[in-house]
């Protein structure tokens, strides 16, 4: 959509403003009231964008006035007084953070975004100041060093050491001098942060393919019929509109026969905010600098180093060991798939030059000669109904719980909520999904908490959990139908769901897990998406009613490791440059995309017919999303989850409801314990890579089991 649509938004937002300036002196703000709410819901009914600030300032006001109760407490310092209390303290700014950015990711506007940036340097300083308070910092030091001596509990222990090294990481042991320095930076990253988002969002709105229908050969009506209907919505009646949306782009690229449209929208995409009206090329020097500077301030020698040292892989090597495995066989897969690929092309407009734009197009050419496998004639057995209900059946039939629609306001009313309750009936939390791409939406999935699971007066408060997608909107009579892809992005996203909603934790200190664990309960879920036992229960034609033939599941499952060499090698350029960029030593007059192609073309051999899955420019996860240093961290929570579905397979049963619950009983761990601690309790010992090799096609089962046993030498 283009960002001169956002003119009569900014017209409305300002009428809104003038009203409600006039009556919000008089009316209690409604997130600084007690959310009086149906399940604990925010009380998005009653919210106006003007409430946020005001809330926040009041918020981090009664967080410093907790903070300051325990610096001021005269008794020597215990866990209750000290460590308890600050775990306890700040809930209120909790709860309005989450509720803010979360709307802010999924509906924004312009007044939201102002927001946005006024608060999050405000944030970041209110943390600064908390960290770096040297009055409280002594006091969490002196339990600290007495720990071993006043019969903790092992739950109390881990909070203890915990909450001492997130001082320590946050600077609380520099010098007064060195923390001012430091309290910069963070400000400065936290501006800089925001107007990479904000400048990401701009730009992929602005962009609009407007065509004629006579430009749709190839495309499927499906394509066509969402097409149209975006450009009605847009103003554009009688066109067929194509934006950067993933919905959007990927199918044109799959489909449309004109090659120099797919190159224009290819080129569109992988091109945004590098340079022009939103560039982010200046900002991502300024946050590497940043970024580099902080982690030498700190002790480490880069900010890799500094993320690493908190997660399992504790170190670059261990992660680069993990990707330069991958990275040969991933790109000679993909070179296999180019040289096929290219003889289609000579075959049918008698050229060989293919280009990064011609893939998808090529792809999906080589899948149908290959497998006889049309993914256009599949989606009809894709419903996005049909895959929720797929995801509820299966989530039921692991773990026994249930899932039942709610009427109650969410933030934008295409969102549907549900309540989940447990086997026993008690209520486990609430899920609300919000699926269609729309202005003011960012791209991408996510899984995010408005209110996280946490103990109150002895009791567990049930999290409210929202699902975000931008899946293709239904057209007509039709309803939104899902690539393979999609319905494995929903499985992932819900996995994220059911970790949250699983979450069974004394402490909030202790409710998170590592950054590279965090994708194994999402990244397991993708596992049983495309199993034909799996596939029976959901895959239904939406007008037929007919279910899935065994003629189409073997079809599927034959094509399962189909493009595989592309995607990894993609994923991992991506991880790769992510490492690289952050394990700089030195980013002084840094040039992103000079970098890029030094590290990835020249240094690695990555062929131009693959970018990265993300450049630079939108590598929204690193530069805003907090996985900076950390976007390998699907890759490594991959070995871990191809593992453990081994032992659903090993069980003879893949929904074996013992294997599940012990699994939940890893889920709903939380951060309580070590991650790989709390793995090798689930799976009784060390994760191994063969099983995702093998997903991978890089090495076949018979090999794999050459290599676990090899023939003795005569």
């Amino acid at each position: 959509m283009n960002y001169k649509t956002f003119i009569p938004l900014i017209a409305m937002v300002a009428t809104l403003s003038a009203c409600n300036n006039s009556t919000t002196a008089s009316r209690e703000n409604p997130l600084l009231t007690e959310w009086n709410t149906p399940y604990g819901i925010p009380p998005f009914e009653k919210i106006v964008v003007e409430d946020y600030m005001p809330a926040f300032e009041a918020a981090m006001k009664a967080h410093k006035a907790e903070i300051e109760a325990i610096v001021n407490n005269p008794d020597e310092p215990t866990f209750e007084n000290t460590i308890l209390a600050l775990d306890n303290a700040g809930q209120m700014l909790t709860d309005i953070s989450n509720t803010f950015f979360l709307v802010a990711a999924a509906d924004t506007n312009p007044a939201m975004q102002k927001v946005e940036a006024e608060v999050s340097p405000l944030l970041a300083a209110h943390s600064d100041e908390i960290m770096m308070n040297s009055a409280l910092f002594k006091r969490v030091k002196k339990f600290y060093q007495k720990r071993h001596k006043v019969g903790l509990d092992q739950m109390q222990m881990r909070l203890t050491e915990k909450t001492y090294k997130d001082f320590e990481r946050n600077g609380a042991n520099l010098s007064a001098e060195e923390q001012q320095e430091l309290a910069e930076i963070n400000r400065k990253l936290s501006e800089a942060t925001v107007k990479y988002a904000q400048n990401l969002l701009a730009a992929t709105a602005d962009y609009e393919l407007l065509l004629e229908s006579k430009q749709l050969d190839g495309l499927p009506n499906s394509i066509r019929n969402a097409a149209k209907d975006a450009a009605n919505q847009a103003g554009h009646s009688g066109k067929y509109l194509f934006t950067l949306s993933r919905p959007s782009v990927f199918p044109f690229l799959t489909y449309s026969t004109n090659r120099e449209l797919r190159k224009e929208i290819y080129t569109a995409y992988i091109e945004r905010c590098n340079g022009g009206q939103w560039d982010n090329t200046g900002l991502i020097g300024e946050i590497i600098s940043l970024r580099l500077r902080r982690a030498q301030l700190l002790g480490y020698p880069s900010h890799a180093h500094y993320v690493l040292d908190n997660v399992m892989a504790k170190r670059p090597e261990a992660v680069y060991e993990l990707l330069e495995e991958l990275w040969e066989p991933a790109l000679s897969s993909a070179k296999r798939d180019l040289a096929d690929m290219s003889i289609i092309m000579k075959r049918e407009i008698d050229q060989t030059d293919l280009q990064a734009w011609d893939w998808w197009y090529y792809a999906e050419r080589l899948r149908k000669q290959r497998y006889n496998l049309d993914e256009q004639s599949i989606r009809p057995y894709f419903s996005l109904d049909n895959v929720r209900q797929g995801i509820f059946g299966l989530s039921n039939r692991l773990y026994g719980i249930t899932f039942t629609p709610i009427s109650v306001e969410a933030y934008n009313k295409e969102c549907s909520t549900y309540k989940v309750e447990d086997k026993d009936g008690s209520l486990l939390g609430v899920v609300i999904f919000d699926f269609f791409p729309r202005a003011g939406k960012s791209g991408g999935a996510w899984c995010g908490e408005f209110v996280s699971m946490s103990m109150k007066d002895g009791q567990r408060v049930a999290p409210v959990v929202t699902v975000v997608c931008n899946f293709s909107r239904p057209t007509g009579s039709t309803p939104s139908l899902l690539t393979i892809d999609e319905t494995e992005t929903f499985f992932h996203e819900f996995g994220h769901a059911l970790h949250n909603l699983f979450a069974e934790v004394p402490y909030k200190g202790l409710a998170g897990v590592e950054r590279d664990f965090v994708e194994l309960p999402s990244q397991i879920m993708e596992n049983w998406a495309m199993e034909p036992a799996m596939l029976k229960t959901y895959a239904i034609h939406h007008q037929s009613g007919a279910v899935i033939s065994d003629q189409i599941i073997q079809r599927i499952a034959r094509s399962g490791q189909f493009n595989q060499g592309f995607m990894t090698t993609e994923l991992l350029a991506a991880s790769l440059s992510d490492m690289d960029i952050h394990t700089l030593r030195n980013a002084d007059q840094l040039d992103v995309n000079l970098f890029e192609k030094e590290v990835l073309n020249q240094k690695r051999g990555l062929i131009e017919q693959i970018a990265p899955r993300y450049r630079y420019p939108y590598f929204s996860h690193i530069f805003d999303g907090g996985y900076s240093a950390g976007y390998y961290s699907y890759l490594w929570s991959e070995v871990l989850d191809k593992d453990a579905y081994q032992a659903f397979v090993e069980s003879g049963d893949l929904f074996d409801r013992h294997t599940a619950e012990r699994f939940r009983k890893l889920l709903s761990s939380g951060g309580t314990k070590d991650g790989m601690e709390l793995y090798r309790e689930f799976r009784g010992a060390e994760p191994s890579r063969i099983p995702l090799l093998i997903s991978r096609g890089f090495i076949t089962p018979e090999e794999a089991k050459a290599v676990a046993n090899p023939t003795p030498e005569e």
